[in-house]
């Protein structure tokens, strides 16, 4: 039996093994603690240290005060492209002083993107350099062109659009979507309080595992059985991304991974993130007579373009219809508040 005593002794013992295990787990909050804002302070300097470089690789001096601006939309582009790139100047893309206008009255950056040729200062890269002259409105990239690295040139693309201008929101487009502005930044200033979202029409199409057919996918293996669908995700013509979300591109560009298909790559980088995907039709309207419908209906649309085509068929020839048909008006952004 205890005595009187052996009892005290063992609950004074009991008693100090108790506040050491409450000093113990205040401790490991503490460390918890510490190693959050340590990383997220290796990941600000990261990111800053990226930034830079971007900015050096791009030929684009360095500043620590970035414009502020509402979106940055990139036209994704090619070589063989100018008459595609004239439709839209023509149509429902500013040019020259209004291009100007819009940037700082709305906080609204239209460039089309393209990177450089195999052969840097051939006859390609010096046509875009001429026409660069003439519209001042490309965002050159330190990406060598090619249909199978549109993956990679997304990711530079979104890094680069980040270290150059802080936006709300970056927008990537093809360049044979019909785009209404107005309508665009009213979809985006929606959600303005959300700290990391991704904007688009979503979709889940089949991986397709066979050999010779468009938009094949080499690693088809890593989505189960043959016959499988991907992931959720935003289809390719036109999307939106968060600030954070392109910042967290930035940071991380070295080791996220590129499928074959890019609007495929961009969804798998945000699986296991904490994101709000929103699935806007209003981004993925048919063209004429479907727009025109939608709009009579109260629903106006933010793009246009052919499912069949990826893009409106026949974008050179069609584009000044389909905007006379599926515009929002060309005054429509300048009285359109965000």
């Amino acid at each position: 039996m205890f005595l009187q005593e052996d009892m005290v002794e063992m609950g004074d013992i009991l008693s100090q093994v108790s506040r050491t295990h409450d000093m113990i787990m205040t401790l490991d909050k503490s460390i918890s603690s510490l190693e959050m804002r340590l990383s997220a302070a290796r990941a600000s300097k990261a990111n800053n240290e990226d930034k830079s470089s971007l900015l050096k690789e791009t030929g684009i001096e360095h500043s620590s005060n970035r414009p502020k601006v509402f979106f940055v939309m990139g036209i994704i582009t090619a070589f063989s492209s100018r008459k595609r790139r004239d439709s839209i100047r023509d149509t429902w893309m500013p040019k020259g002083e209004d291009l100007k206008k819009l940037e700082k009255e709305k906080g609204i950056i239209i460039r089309f993107v393209i990177g450089h040729s195999a052969t840097p200062g051939g006859v390609l890269d010096r046509a875009i350099e001429a026409e660069e002259e003439q519209h001042k409105d490309f965002l050159r990239l330190n990406h060598v062109e090619g249909y199978h690295e549109l993956s990679s040139k997304t990711q530079i693309y979104f890094a680069t659009a980040a270290a150059t201008w802080d936006a709300d929101f970056y927008v990537k487009v093809d360049d044979d979507v019909h785009v209404n502005l107005g309508m665009v930044g009213s979809t985006l200033a929606r959600h303005r309080s959300k700290p990391r979202v991704y904007v688009g029409c979503m979709k889940s199409g089949p991986v397709l595992a066979q050999k010779g057919v468009k938009y094949h996918e080499p690693e088809y293996w890593k989505f189960g059985e043959e016959g499988n669908k991907y992931f959720r995700h935003a289809t390719g013509q036109i999307y939106a991304i968060s600030k954070n979300l392109a910042t967290y591109i930035s940071v991380n560009r070295h080791i996220l991974h590129r499928f074959a298909n890019e609007d495929v790559s961009l969804g798998s980088w945000f699986i296991g993130l904490d994101v709000e995907h929103v699935d806007d039709r209003s981004l993925c309207c048919g063209t004429p007579t479907d727009c025109e419908y939608k709009a009579q209906a109260g629903n106006p649309c933010a793009a246009s373009f052919d499912w069949s085509c990826s893009g409106v068929c026949k974008s050179v020839e069609r584009m000044e219809e389909v905007h006379q048909r599926c515009g929002e008006g060309d005054g429509a952004i300048w009285h359109t508040s965000f």
